[in-house]
């Protein structure tokens, strides 16, 4: 079986994903990194849950079904979304009760958001 992550990132796009999660891993978090729903979804396992799963909207296929699926594996606490143009509006994603950032946004800030809701050890 594999380690529980702190964090999953799910995000398309690779420069963005790669500069989040090397600053997340900077920080002390361990972080599995995706670029597709399923593989994500791999690590949302019951006994497997990270403590945080980030998902970034930009480029996603289907941001709709992702955010669904997101609201029965996780609980909405634990789910911070990074907002795209054109994709679902800020104040949707926030009604589910997920925590949003919107784009644009430095990565301090992101990284800052991710240690109010999961502070380290």
């Amino acid at each position: 079986m594999e380690p529980r992550p702190d964090i999953v990132l799910l995000g398309v796009e690779w420069r963005p994903r790669a500069l989040v999660r090397a600053q997340l891993i900077e920080e002390g978090f361990d972080v599995v990194a995706t670029d597709s729903w399923p593989e994500a979804r791999r690590f949302l396992r019951p006994g497997m849950k990270p403590g945080l799963v980030v998902v970034d909207l930009q480029g996603l296929p289907d941001p709709d079904r992702v955010l669904a699926d997101l609201r029965v594996l996780m609980k909405p606490d634990r789910v911070l979304v990074l907002s795209a143009a054109s994709t679902l509006p800020v104040e949707e994603i926030a009604g589910i009760g997920f925590h949003v950032v919107k784009r644009p946004v430095p990565i301090e800030r992101i990284v800052e958001t991710v240690k109010r809701i999961v502070p380290l050890g």
